[in-house]
């Protein structure tokens, strides 16, 4: 995951308990390519010392307003402005009300206040104090304001034993976000509907029939439009991954029927339909109400099938079609690109992305892929082995242009 490569990033920490996390988010946005600086409040070095954030950015740490440059620079209006965003994490109810008010009594206030740069801020307290509604409305301030960002808080258990709203989202979960405020909004206004995962056509309650697919992917391609500025509804198989940043809505489906189901209950209020969900093709004719005892089978069982619907060709044939775009995937063992112009032709799709799931470490499972991009027009754009959040974020780039001039309302 290479989400900040080449990114300057100054993290602010507060004096919250979460402050602890703060050397292992660094070390995660080093790993994700970006240039660390951090600067803690008084109360943060309580929490987590400047020493092991020196050790993990390999930076000096910021502290003390007062303390003389070693290069003469003022470092309260210089270190904000070498940075390409601010992170805030964890952002206390005290640094947001002092951002809020314009309050500079402390170097990461100062900074702050001394910059137009970027901030990303992410709240972390106590549920009652993410309550209080003072503080609501200073989150409400900063949000009003073009340049900031909120990563609303996790739900989990606080260290104050209780479990609600509060924690400090999970380091990938804040790299994600940084890199979406750093991404361009290209597709601002798009609305997006994704698919992603596998389906699962039940046998009986315990067995059913299914597919190698986990859904990372689809997930990797539903972030990289989130962060295109994209209005993305994600609706997601039977998968364990969790929703990425920005996406507005998912909706969770088990089979075919639901899948085509969610499909197009939102396709009124789609602009594009991305559909990278492996849909079996097939389910069983019936489904047995109880399990299926093996001494009821035989020698010679048999399963008798029927085909799914087709979600994509449904959705390509209803009236409507022409005032949307239509992205399908085809998972290939052979002829790859002859396969997927076949299908890109007849279900009338905009584009088919083609990859060959027989080569060894490309395709379903996390980790890479690597894909052909076929147009209507007759454009073929091959990208190579990369990791499939990197490919995502081409893919998108590639795609954004068109989709932009087709459906872009706010840029």
């Amino acid at each position: 995951m290479d989400h900040l490569r080449d990114k300057r990033i100054l993290l602010g920490v507060s004096g919250g308990i979460a402050a602890y996390k703060a050397p292992e988010l660094v070390r995660r946005m080093r790993d994700a390519g970006a240039d660390v600086r951090v600067v803690l409040t008084p109360a943060a070095a309580r929490f987590v010392s400047t020493l092991s954030l020196e050790v993990v950015s390999e930076h000096p740490v910021g502290v003390d307003l007062w303390a003389p440059s070693q290069d003469s620079r003022i470092v309260h209006t210089d270190v904000g402005k070498d940075a390409d965003l601010i992170v805030l994490a964890p952002a206390t109810a005290d640094l947001i009300a002092r951002i809020r008010h314009g309050l500079a009594d402390d170097l990461l206030a100062t900074t702050v206040m001394a910059c137009r740069t970027p901030v990303l801020v992410c709240p972390s307290m106590n549920n009652e104090m993410l309550g209080n509604p003072f503080v609501r409305e200073n989150l409400a301030a900063l949000e009003a304001d073009p340049r900031y960002t909120l990563l609303q808080p996790g739900v989990g258990l606080l260290a104050c034993g209780v479990h609600g709203p509060g924690r400090l989202p999970d380091p990938p979960e804040i790299i994600e976000a940084a890199a979406a405020v750093l991404t361009p909004k290209t597709l601002a206004g798009v609305r997006v509907t994704l698919s992603a995962g596998p389906t699962r056509e039940a046998v009986d309650p315990v067995r059913f029939l299914t597919n190698h697919s986990t859904g990372s992917m689809g997930f990797a391609l539903a972030r990289a439009f989130a962060a295109a500025g994209a209005e993305v509804t994600l609706v997601a198989g039977p998968v364990s991954l969790r929703t990425p940043v920005g996406v507005a809505q998912r909706l969770d489906v088990t089979s075919a029927a639901d899948l085509h189901a969610a499909v197009a209950a939102t396709w009124d209020q789609t602009d594009v339909l991305v559909m990278t969900a492996a849909v079996a093709d097939l389910r069983p004719a019936t489904v047995a109400a109880h399990k299926v005892k093996k001494s009821e089978l035989g020698a010679g069982m048999s399963l008798p099938l029927e085909r799914t619907v087709d979600v994509l060709a449904a959705m390509s044939a209803r009236p409507d079609r022409a005032g949307k775009a239509l992205v399908g995937f085809a998972a290939e063992t052979r002829d790859v690109e002859r396969y997927a112009r076949e299908k890109l032709a007849a279900k009338g799709l905009d584009w088919i992305v083609a990859n060959d799931v027989s080569t060894e470490g490309v395709g379903f499972g996390p980790g890479d892929n690597a894909v052909l991009l076929l147009g209507a027009d007759g454009e073929a754009r091959p990208f190579a082995r990369a990791p499939k959040e990197r490919l995502a974020t081409e893919l998108v780039a590639t795609l954004a242009p068109s989709l932009a001039r087709r459906f872009g309302r706010d840029g």
